[in-house]
């Protein structure tokens, strides 16, 4: 399943007062699930070389294109991109399934609405398998303050907050040559223009590092983000605050067993408090970027299904 044509067609199903674009892999393996969860600028294609190895290994793979993204339903106002919606999406999910839990896999963004379901759901979370994005601590101040502060006002996710809009356009203007230009294998280990990266991306002539994927398969999320543009996916970023308030309260600590996969060459750094958070962790790392599952497919379906088969799953 290395090719568009050879992606299963999706279901829309209504969920949550949205309707969610759902890819399925192993049907006949009802009563096993798991859930793969894209990041961003990404979609459930991103998955597209794992389905068919955990459909293989026994699993029913249940692959949603998550709001803002795809042909999901493409909310107008900015909370309702918040973690309580992202999270309830999957439960619901899961409900339409008839599942009381599942294995959850996220990326980047992904892994991040992952973390945050199970502490907000933690009994309809099974198990936890997370790549790129480590768990974030929630600090004294919020996320993006703290943030501003660390990196500066010029960084992507301080951007996307105080110029609401602005990235929008140019993503927008921009949609072949930004994907192409951030999909890439091998990302260094810093930019050479790190502040406003993503408007960098969207219009640097000269990319750097390989391709990721073919001309094809790129242009899947080409025409996906030329269909639904920028806007949904970057209010992902513009609720950091809301969430880091509406986790205020909640008990911090996930213990569910996880598995942590990181790309020793990607940007986002590794956590150096992970099993203080989930001490049911393990972690492993690939040579690789960002991009893991697409970077190194065989590496990382390997990784999963050998950590959940020690763990008695499948």
């Amino acid at each position: 399943m290395s090719s568009p044509t050879d992606f299963p067609e999706p279901a829309l199903i209504s969920v949550n007062g949205v309707e969610l674009e759902v890819f399925e892999a192993g049907r006949q393996n009802a009563g096993n699930p798991i859930v793969l969860c894209h990041g961003w600028p990404e979609h459930a294609f991103s998955w597209r070389h794992q389905m068919p190895a955990l459909a293989a290994a026994g699993y029913h793979v249940i692959v949603p294109n998550q709001r803002g993204y795809g042909n999901s339903s493409v909310p107008s106002e900015v909370t309702d991109y918040d973690i309580e919606h992202l999270s309830g999406d999957l439960t619901a999910l899961l409900d339409h399934y008839g599942y009381e839990d599942a294995v959850f896999v996220g990326h980047d963004w992904g892994a991040s609405v992952v973390w945050g379901l199970a502490l907000l759901h933690r009994d309809r979370v099974n198990k936890v398998i997370n790549m790129a994005l480590p768990y974030q601590v929630r600090g004294e101040r919020p996320w993006i303050e703290f943030i501003e502060e660390l990196l500066g006002s010029d960084n992507y996710m301080v951007h996307f907050n105080r110029q609401p809009g602005v990235a929008d356009a140019v993503l927008d203007e921009n949609t072949s040559r930004f994907l192409g230009n951030i999909f890439r294998k091998n990302v260094p280990a810093a930019p050479p223009e790190p502040g406003m990266m993503m408007i960098n991306l969207a219009r640097a002539q000269t990319p750097l590092g390989e391709p990721l994927m073919s001309d094809g398969e790129l242009a899947v999320f080409v025409s996906a983000f030329q269909s639904t543009g920028f806007t949904g996916s970057i209010n992902w970023y513009r609720n950091l605050d809301r969430n880091w308030h509406i986790l205020a309260d909640v008990d911090p600590i996930i213990q569910k067993p996880a598995l942590m996969i990181y790309g020793d060459r990607d940007l986002i750094p590794k956590s150096d408090r992970l099993a203080e958070f989930v001490p049911n962790v393990d972690v492993v790392s690939l040579d690789c970027g960002h991009w893991i599952q697409q970077e190194k497919p065989e590496e990382a379906n390997q990784a999963i299904l050998n950590w959940l088969e020690r763990q008695g799953a499948g």
